[in-house]
């Protein structure tokens, strides 16, 4: 699929995010990348869980109480204000509603909806072990394929292309496969995703082709189509590195050993070795590599999704 900024890919977002005065003490948490950058693709949804299930703006703030991993929501003032089942019902409701989103960005911290180390405390007012947000825990079981992130961790470069990365890979599964599903279709997007895998996950990699390869056939379609896009996003989940894209970048030359004289070839190679040791950034060999693919790279390799996962004017591999 050919990636550009004209896409406008649907994804929830807390709406305190997006400036709107939805929070606790009245204020928002604008977020100019959010607004500035990544509304460029990103069709947003954005949602108040707090306000949503009928809380006033302002309002007595909430904590998370109890067992880390099971806490409740409360009022911080008047401990019988509890929203816990509210917020895990408009979870639900998210949902059932929502099925078109491609990822979810929320607030950090939040007692709704920040979705990893929110404080959690004891009944007598002591710290406890962190733990997640009541919206977003329930949000990211009910759909644990979905891209999740927090707008703070948006601002760390691996990260960022990280969380955009898995959005528009969600975005084509939906597109290419889950409209009109076939088994050729899933075969047809791995196909296209196999380095992008590779270079986030090379377990990843020979585990979904291996299940692909000798599994897949002898199951019902939709079981395959849920295992496959989990195994597939919790895999990109993990952070690619330099050694990782390295390793990459290095399958990749190899499509071409044949058709490449030794100056190019050596060429390729220090730009690579310069990306490994930390002297350049992914774009300069990637750019190399991608001009030298357009004469001497096959239809196959030039169709992976590793070497165009979004529009170039994002600039995320610029910094990474």
């Amino acid at each position: 699929m050919e990636q550009n900024s004209q896409i406008q890919i649907p994804v929830g977002i807390s709406a305190c995010l997006l400036g709107q005065k939805v929070r606790f003490d009245g204020g928002h948490k604008r977020s100019k990348y959010c607004l500035d950058v990544l509304s460029e693709c990103f069709k947003y949804v954005p949602l108040c869980p707090e306000v949503a299930i009928g809380l006033p703006t302002p309002r007595q703030p909430i904590r998370l109480v109890g067992d880390a991993a099971a806490p409740r929501v409360v009022g911080t003032k008047d401990s019988s204000l509890d929203v816990t089942d509210k917020l895990s019902d408009f979870a639900d409701r998210v949902t059932e509603k929502h099925s078109e989103f491609c990822g979810y960005i929320l607030m950090k911290g939040s007692p709704s909806c920040g979705m990893e180390r929110v404080k959690v405390y004891h009944p007598n007012g002591m710290p406890n072990e962190a733990g997640s947000g009541a919206f977003a825990a329930k949000l990211m079981r009910n759909n644990p394929a979905l891209p999740v992130e927090e707008e703070g961790r948006l601002h760390d470069p691996v990260l960022r292309e990280n969380f955009i990365t898995r959005v528009f890979v969600y975005y084509e599964w939906q597109q290419q496969v889950v409209q009109e599903p076939s088994l050729h279709k899933i075969l047809q997007f791995h196909s296209r995703h196999k380095y992008m895998l590779m270079a986030h996950s090379y377990e990843g990699y020979r585990l979904i082709g291996r299940y692909l390869a000798k599994d897949a056939h002898n199951l019902p379609l939709n079981e395959v189509m849920q295992e496959y896009i989990l195994q597939l996003m919790t895999h990109l989940t993990k952070r690619a590195s330099r050694k990782t894209h390295t390793n990459t970048l290095m399958h990749i030359m190899g499509y071409m050993k044949k058709s490449l004289d030794g100056v190019t070839k050596q060429d390729l190679l220090e730009s690579i070795e310069d990306y490994r040791t930390n002297k350049v950034n992914l774009v300069v060999p990637l750019t190399m590599l991608k001009h030298y693919l357009k004469r001497h790279g096959s239809e196959y390799i030039q169709s992976q999704a590793y070497l165009n996962p979004y529009p170039h004017q994002l600039g995320l591999r610029n910094q990474i």
